[in-house]
């Protein structure tokens, strides 16, 4: 039984494995590229570019519009970083599918590479914004990963919003990417991974009374 219970660890390496990766490739753009535009590399044309970018607010680069929102955010992917966890070995222990297990794995990962930048970024690489109470828990997000999908003015029939000009281009991470692929292949798939988890269970249960019926 603890042979079975310590194999939960191979789904925390997976996190882990984010974690190193999503670290490794934002020191390298913060110390081997120019931050904004004039440092851009191109990698397929217009369309896929690598783009130094500090993100203070979310996940590409989306932002909260009041006051004290980055340590809110910080708190709250502190918290969140503490409740995947649990539930990645929750759903373990509850016999969950392995591809459950490592897109459950991938957003945890995700959340705590984001969470060190947050916390760390400010101090160690000095990005906290200008205005911040400390370095601590304000350090921006690195970005680097640019998809150019359109920008331009919307259609005049468009109600509300016709006639705005409108830039769709997200900058974006490995712990972001981490964290959509995992959600994404979950959303995806829910059907497979939920039947054998509820596979699991059912032959999990029968195990336990045939134990139970033998002692």
């Amino acid at each position: 039984m603890k042979e079975k219970s310590s194999k939960v660890i191979y789904f925390y390496l997976v996190s882990l494995l984010v974690i190193v990766i999503d670290q490794i490739v934002k020191l390298i753009v913060h110390f081997n590229m120019q931050l904004g535009s004039r440092g851009q590399i191109k990698i397929f044309g217009d369309w896929f570019k690598l783009h130094y970018l500090t993100n203070p607010g979310m996940a590409f680069g989306m932002e909260l519009p009041f006051d004290h929102a980055k340590i809110i955010l910080t708190l709250f992917r502190l918290g969140a970083m503490v409740a995947i966890g649990y539930y990645l070995y929750y759903t373990y222990k509850k016999g969950a599918a392995t591809g459950l297990l490592v897109c459950i794995g991938m957003i945890l990962g995700g959340a705590i590479g984001n969470l060190l930048d947050s916390i760390f970024y400010g101090v160690f690489l000095d990005n906290a914004p200008y205005d911040a109470p400390t370095p601590w828990f304000y350090g921006q997000v690195v970005d680097m990963f640019y998809i150019d999908i359109w920008e331009g003015r919307l259609p005049e029939w468009i109600p509300l919003i016709g006639g705005d000009y409108m830039a769709l281009w997200p900058v974006f991470n490995v712990a972001d990417a981490s964290i959509f692929l995992g959600i994404s292949a979950i959303l995806i798939w829910q059907k497979k991974f939920f039947k054998e988890t509820n596979t699991k269970n059912v032959a999990v249960a029968a195990e336990s009374s045939s134990t139970e019926v033998r002692d």
